[in-house]
């Protein structure tokens, strides 16, 4: 499984905050901390937690329940990103990437199931996403 996209903005955020307290990098040039805040990537987590757990128990060709797996984690980054404003370009790629990579790890062939409603792979989310 690939990475989940909050731990390698939680590592920049550290290592910027690490270069800053030591003196090599401006505190004006630190921007991981102002992109990914906090509360942010702690709501990006309990979205994806409950992700995680949803696509594990999936039967990987049952259309509709998976369907319903990623309406729901697409619906609850829209509010993350409502209250906090933070899912740019970068992030939407990240997020969707994982999105689809939970799901292959899951045993779901999402290239057929995103076919089956004429869609291509990379549209899984787009029926919902607002981010």
């Amino acid at each position: 499984m690939i990475e989940r996209p909050t731990r390698g903005w939680r590592r920049e955020v550290a290592t910027q905050e690490a270069a800053v307290a030591a003196g090599g990098l401006d505190p004006v040039e630190a921007y991981a901390a102002e992109l990914w805040p906090a509360d942010f990537t702690a709501a990006v987590d309990s979205v994806l937690d409950v992700y995680e757990h949803d696509a594990a128990a999936l039967d990987p060709v049952a259309d509709e329940a998976v369907w319903v797996v990623v309406e729901r984690v697409v619906l609850g980054l829209n509010a993350a990103d409502e209250n906090h404003g933070a899912i740019e370009t970068g992030e939407r790629e990240e997020l969707a990437e994982y999105i689809d990579a939970v799901l292959t790890d899951a045993g779901v062939d999402v290239a057929a199931l995103t076919a089956r409603r004429g869609l291509s792979r990379a549209e899984l989310t787009d029926s919902w996403r607002d981010w």
